[in-house]
């Protein structure tokens, strides 16, 4: 009976993480088309011609804006979705277990997160002591890296 759960939650997880996934590459693919082509061809060249800070300048960055609002509110809400999923996966799991098996869970998922995310700190700390070690003049440099 419970291996049947696990089967059911597992093949509905599977089958909503590719559905999401197909959603991510479609709204990926958006990122990259000819309007934003065209809009970075725009901004070069104001770029190019120095007219940032003046109406023209002003104007490209508010196309910018405009332009990539909505891949940005697309992006939010896939990773809503995303989101959703995790949390409906969390608790179908929780459901199946017994109560001090999903304590055990819980705590063994928790212990897991603030691992990696002491991982990830001392990595980001690593990263920026090595990316922006002081030089003589005071100044940061970057260190040079093997191509």
């Amino acid at each position: 009976m419970v291996g049947r759960w696990v089967d059911e939650l597992q093949r509905s997880t599977i089958k909503e993480e590719k559905e999401i996934t197909e959603k991510l590459a479609k709204h990926q693919e958006t990122v990259a088309d000819s309007s934003m082509v065209e809009l970075s061809h725009v901004v070069s060249e104001l770029l190019r011609s120095g007219s940032s800070g003046n109406p023209a300048g002003d104007e490209a960055d508010e196309r910018v804006e405009s332009t990539l609002a909505p891949k940005e509110e697309g992006l939010e809400d896939l990773l809503h979705m995303a989101d959703d999923l995790r949390l409906r996966t969390l608790k179908g799991v929780v459901d199946i277990l017994t109560p001090i098996q999903a304590v055990h869970f819980l705590i063994a998922a928790a212990e897991l997160h603030l691992r990696l995310h002491e991982w990830g700190k001392k990595k980001d700390a690593m990263n920026n002591r090595y990316h922006h070690a002081p030089s003589g003049d005071g100044s940061t440099t970057q260190p040079n890296l093997p191509s």
